[in-house]
Order: C-alpha cells, then structure tokens, then sequence
C-alpha cells in the first residue's frame, strides 16, 4: 500500500478539507459584509403609481440639505383613533425615503451633515423624553432643526372630499418643513398690481390667485404683492422673484423699472399675458419682451386639431427642458386653458431663447376677434424654426447665456419665462395637475431652484365584502377545504411512493 492510501495521509487531506472550508466560508461571510456596510444596492419601485418613490423636486432639495434634521413621530400604533392607525403605515414608509435619500449627505460635503433621523415618540410612555424635546402633541410629526421646529398635524396629510380621505399629501407637507426649518430665511416672491392684474389674495375662480399664493407658501416661499405706480418705485432689493398675470398697460416708467431688475441686477420675471381683445388693449411690455428675444401678438389662439369639448385648448406639444421634462416623464398629462395669445421667439445676442409649448401646426391667431374663428391670410401663422413646424408657441423661456470658462464664482443671469395666457395660474386654470406642474417648475426655474413638482399620492383601498351566507362557506372551506386538499395531496405522495 502506498503512502497516499495510508490513514495518516487520509486524516491530514481530511483535516486539510475542513480548514479550507472554515476560511472560504469564513472569507465569504466577511466578504458579504463588507459589501453590505460599505455598498448601496440599487432599489427599484415598481409599484403602479410610485408609491415608494420620492418625487424629483424632494431629492433635489434633499441632495442640497446641509443641516440634519430630526423628526420625531408621536402617532403609535395601539392608538384609540382608526384614522391614526391608518396613516401610520403611510407616514413609516415615507420618511423611511427621506431618511434613506439622506444617509450619504455627511460624506465629503465639506463638513455639511444634512442627514434626517426619524424616532417614534409615545408621549404617554416616554414622558421624559418628551418633556426634555418640549413636544406634548399626540398624532403629529414635528421636524427639528436648532432651535427651529415644525409641527405637522394628521389632518395636513391628507386631502379630504366628502369625509373620506382621496389623496395622501405627507410628501408636500414634510418636504415643506424640511424648506421651512432648514432655511435661513424665506425667498420673497412678489406679484404685480395696480395695471389690472390679478391679486394673490382674491379668490375668485376665473380671476384670482389665492390657489397659486398658497402653494408657494406650502413650498417656503414669501409672497407678497406690490406696484410700480410711480416714476420713483422700484422692484423691492430681496425680490427673489416678480410674478406679473394679466397685465395691461403698464405705463413706461413701470416697464423700464421690470428691465432693470432683469437686466442690470439679474432678476427672474414670469410674465402670464392676457389674450388679445378687441379693444387692442396693450400689455405695455413690447420693449421688455423684444430685449429678451419674444414678440407677443395682439391675437386669440384657435386650433382645431386640439381643444376640449367645452372648446378649451388642449396643450399636448412640449419642448425639453428643466420646466416641461416632469410633464414630459410622466406622460399623458397636458396643458388647458381657455384663451391665449400667441409668442413669437426672436432670439438675439447673449439670450437662450427655448420654446416650452406650442399648439398643433393646424392653430392660428385670430386677429379679427370674429364670433364665428374662421383662418385667413390676415391672421397670425406659426414659424417654421419652431417643433413641429409651423406651430405657434405659447409658452417660452429666454435667460442670457452664461460666459464660458471654469470660473472660480458664479455669475448670476436674469431669466423670464412668458405664458401666452394667465388662466394657467387663475384659480380655476391651475387646478389641472399639469398646468400647476409647469407653473410651479417656472418659479423653481427662475430662482435657480432645483424643481419638479411634488405629486399627491391617491389613497388606494382594498376592500372584501361578504354577506353572512358567505362568510359560512369561507370559514368551513377553511377549516376543512384547505387541510383537506392538503391530506389528499400526501395521500397521493404516499401511494406514489409506495407503488
């Protein structure tokens, strides 16, 4: 017999087996840690409407958060409320995003630390805790950062019809907290008045702002109305932003004022023009327009090939960028409004000048005001520079372009973006989804905000009704169908087995 058939040899290729085993198995083991304390898996939301997905203009903000913010959930799950108990799950799972969007903020930002941690607050149980955090509100989420806090009460969490919760909106009200105890201060939006515009504090639904002037406020902003009606008057320094809707005839002085907040210090305008009239009532905003590359026609926008049946236009022609690119990702969402006036994009030296909608190639401008639209040579044509050609664009963006080179300090550019119609921020106009959508991304553009619009989430139920007939046959198919089928299914392994 050989040496290699011996026992001794045999014993130590054993030996040698288990050792190597122990270190593979221990090797992969280490291995498999390392990956997971130091590796980031990819996670894919393939819920049907995103339901665990944040929306783009949250991790925006959140990517740029520099202060850590801590929430302190008091809603528990053995509460006496339904409501309570029913919106914990929701609440779990959306700050467990936010904090998860977070966790890599702390690395290599010089210092910043923009992490949110979530703890979950009994007040009844944790009395000390409580006490010491100054928070005695049950069924609340209150974000805290320094001496800042937010207090965000269950009701803001849902929107309401008919006493039966429809959408979900914690992702607008937490994302807000966020903006409002992170800040330093509040960026001021100003609307214009006094040369017929509407107001931010009218309600009216065809002529009113309040709808707009509450969303900006959800989103952080200070919003304020003021007037150029003097020779003398000036855009406010802290104007981070001018809204003007449906102006007419600003007098001169008020439009040389709007082009040297655009110009020389670099302002940021959204121009929401009024639809040509008969009367040829002018906006006063000619030569404004003209040094940022866009002509606005004295006209009233018809396109047959896309209007609603109550004879709305129908806006489904988009061009790219940072404000339509949220309207463009998720699809089948469009623009309507009632009348517009057709723009024109001019360009010029220094200006980036960018078409965001546009009607059909069908669609003209109506300058007869006639009752009955009819096209002819007189009318406004679309260009055929502009996607699809000969359309006629409606909205456009124009900012001056940005000098070249790796400079080691930014230079700040005046931006406009100028609607053909101001029934995309009126009440009623800015109710539809996409409508709000691209206003609220021209805002966050213009200021150089990271945007896209935040999205409520429909509630989704799942009901089982079942009379009391049924709920018979579903308890004794339970009780004997189930075992049953299982005792049939090893009756037959056994018999095969045995054969």
């Amino acid at each position: 017999m050989s040496s290699f058939d011996s026992f001794r040899t045999v014993r130590w290729f054993r030996t040698f087996h288990l050792v190597l085993q122990a270190v593979l198995f221990l090797t992969l083991f280490g291995g498999l840690n390392y990956i997971a304390l130091n590796l980031h898996g990819g996670r894919f939301d393939l819920t049907r409407r995103h339901r665990y997905s944040l929306s783009p203009e949250t991790l925006a903000y959140l990517h740029n958060l520099n202060q850590p913010i801590r929430v302190v959930v008091t809603l528990t799950d053995d509460s006496d409320h339904p409501e309570v108990t029913a919106a914990l799950p929701d609440v779990r799972g959306l700050l467990r995003e936010y904090a998860y969007a977070t966790e890599s903020n702390h690395e290599a930002k010089s210092g910043r630390d923009g992490r949110i941690t979530i703890d979950y607050l009994d007040i009844d149980r944790q009395l000390r805790e409580a006490s010491q955090l100054g928070i005695d509100q049950r069924n609340t989420v209150i974000f805290l950062c320094g001496d800042k806090r937010r207090v965000i009460a269950l009701g803001e969490l849902y929107r309401v019809e008919n006493s039966e919760a429809k959408d979900f909106i914690g992702e607008q009200a937490f994302t807000s907290a966020i903006l409002d105890v992170s800040s330093p201060e509040r960026k001021k939006i100003y609307f214009l008045s006094g040369n017929g515009e509407s107001r931010i504090d009218d309600s009216d639904p065809v002529r009113g702002l309040s709808a707009l002037a509450d969303e900006l406020r959800l989103r952080n902003f200070a919003v304020e109305a003021f007037a150029l009606n003097t020779a003398s008057s000036k855009v406010p320094d802290d104007a981070a932003l001018v809204i003007a809707v449906g102006s007419q005839k600003v007098p001169p002085y008020a439009q040389e004022q709007l082009r040297q907040y655009l110009g020389p210090r670099a302002g940021h305008l959204l121009l929401l023009l009024a639809p040509g009239t008969s009367r040829g009532i002018p906006t006063g905003l000619t030569d404004l327009l003209l040094d940022w590359g866009i002509t606005a026609d004295d006209d009233v926008v018809y396109d047959p090939a896309s209007h609603t049946e109550q004879g709305e236009l129908l806006i489904t022609s988009l061009g790219i960028h940072p404000i339509t690119q949220s309207l463009i990702d998720i699809r089948n969402i469009f623009l309507v409004v009632g009348r517009a006036r057709s723009l024109h994009p001019v360009g010029g030296g220094g200006l980036i000048v960018n078409t965001l909608a546009r009607t059909s190639p069908a669609a003209w401008g109506e300058v007869n005001f006639r009752a009955v639209p009819h096209a002819d040579a007189d009318d406004i044509r679309g260009l055929p520079q502009i996607e699809p050609k000969n359309a006629l664009a409606l909205i456009i963006a124009a900012e001056r372009a940005q000098p070249r080179g790796n400079l080691p300090y930014s230079v700040p550019n005046g931006r406009l973006v100028v609607f053909g119609s101001a029934d995309f921020a009126t009440n009623n106009g800015f109710l539809a989804a996409g409508n709000q959508n691209i206003v609220l991304n021209a805002v966050n553009w213009a200021i150089g905000r990271e945007q896209l619009n935040v999205p409520a989430r429909p509630v989704e139920r799942f009901k089982l009704a079942l009379n009391a007939e049924e709920l018979v046959r579903l308890r004794y198919s339970l009780l004997f169908l189930v075992p049953g089928a299982a005792a049939l299914l090893g009756l037959i392994v056994y018999w095969t087995r045995r054969a």
